[in-house]
């Protein structure tokens, strides 16, 4: 061996070092040293730099080195760091429901151990106390038979939790457990219930109906008379709204499957609700508070000539300053002079009806004001084509006059 290395190479450094000095030259012939030049224009100067193989060498390890790191850090962001975030959200969950668990099985020892003490002060009671009435040993064997319900349930929810593998912890302290109890012991008493609140709610609505349809009554040959339906003017009444008559009725949607009761509820509901609001909204009752009418709707002779001609509305009686009131909610559309009427008030009630008051000396309301029934409007005059003070009133359906007398309450 020494021979070898005498032979070969001129040092034992040499032979050990020879290895590392070959990888070398593979390494210089594949980055040899390179020279670059570099020229500065403006001042003239030519620099001429060199890069070693070993510079060229570091470089481009330095480059393979960022690649892999790189590649790596992408690798684990996308592949890696997704599955160890959703492992780690599995044994959080796990550690959660076993928590959990123990929280619902320390519940159900809890309430196990009360509902056994009970049992035994009850049982001990009914044995030794001689002293207790019929109506006392009634009560007690009562809650006695209560508590047996109570363990007969707890024991349900231990086996569903020992058994089911999809069971999911529930409580997490004793009054949830007694609540659900209780819940389910209520149920028979909530059905009985909604039957009298049925019967109850069914009984208001049928005698609200009954009213409203009585006051309803007097008016609805008028209506017939104008081409409207009561039914049509119920569904228009409960889609209009405002802030006096209030906001849109929805009806209730209800399950086909649900007893039929509900369903016939539901539209007692809505015709109360529609008939209620029409109530509001038509302008029935008296603008003056001293009702007496001097001339009524129809053809009649002119008071200035004579001749015969239709007169658009009623005349109430009624001195200079007497003060004219709104019937029903709405918004004034005109408030000033006007052909023939003098000094005039409109307002719109909605679903098409308007009222007119004519022959005021003074208006109270501006154009755009809304008002309430009993709002005092204007006072009463004698001004435009009128023979002395008198209030000229008119009820309009989309814009044409109909006989107002059974809309007026005296």
């Amino acid at each position: 061996m020494i021979n070898f290395i005498t032979k070969y190479f001129t040092s034992l450094w040499a032979f050990i070092t020879s290895p590392f000095r070959a990888i070398w030259r593979v390494i210089s012939r594949i980055f040899p040293p390179r020279e670059f030049t570099v020229m500065d224009i403006p001042r003239g100067n030519v620099y001429t730099f060199q890069q070693s193989s070993f510079w060229r060498f570091t470089k481009f390890c330095a480059k393979i080195g960022l690649f892999i790191w790189a590649s790596w850090s992408t690798y684990v962001f996308v592949y890696h760091r997704p599955m160890l975030q959703k492992r780690t959200t599995q044994l959080e969950q796990m550690r959660q429901k076993y928590s959990m668990h123990m929280t619902d099985l320390q519940t159900y020892l809890g309430k196990y151990n009360e509902l056994t003490k009970n049992i035994s002060v009850i049982d001990d009671k009914l044995l030794k106390d001689k002293k207790l009435t019929d109506v006392q040993k009634e009560d007690l064997l009562n809650e006695r038979l209560k508590t047996w319900g109570e363990l007969d349930f707890l024991k349900t929810r231990i086996t569903e939790m020992f058994t089911d593998e999809d069971y999911l912890p529930e409580y997490s302290k004793m009054s949830d457990l007694a609540i659900e109890y209780e819940m389910v012991r209520a149920v028979q008493k909530i059905v009985d219930a909604d039957n009298k609140i049925m019967e109850s709610v069914s009984k208001l609505t049928s005698d609200g109906l009954d009213e409203l349809n009585s006051e309803l009554k007097r008016i609805n040959g008028t209506l017939i008379a104008l081409g409207l339906d009561r039914g049509e003017l119920v569904k228009k009444a409960n889609k209009y709204s405002n802030h006096l008559v209030g906001a849109v009725f929805n009806p209730l949607e209800l399950d086909k499957k649900l007893d039929e009761k509900y369903q016939k509820l539901a539209d007692r509901l809505e015709l109360w609700n529609g008939l209620s609001k029409l109530k509001r909204i038509l302008p029935l009752g008296a603008p003056v508070r001293d009702v007496r009418i001097t001339s009524k709707f129809g053809m009649r002779n002119d008071p200035f000539n004579g001749t015969r001609k239709q007169h658009k509305g009623v005349d109430f009686a009624g001195k200079i300053g007497t003060e004219l009131m709104a019937v029903a909610p709405g918004r004034v559309i005109s408030a000033g002079e006007r052909s023939g009427y003098g000094t005039t008030v409109e307002i719109d009630h909605g679903l098409g009806f308007t009222t007119l008051y004519a022959h005021m000396s003074k208006i109270m309301v501006s154009r755009g004001d809304w008002v309430r029934p009993g709002t005092i409007v204007g006072l009463g005059g004698s001004s435009g084509r009128s023979t002395g003070p008198h209030l000229h009133y008119e009820i309009r359906y989309k814009g044409n006059p109909f006989d107002p007398e059974k809309f007026v309450k005296e």
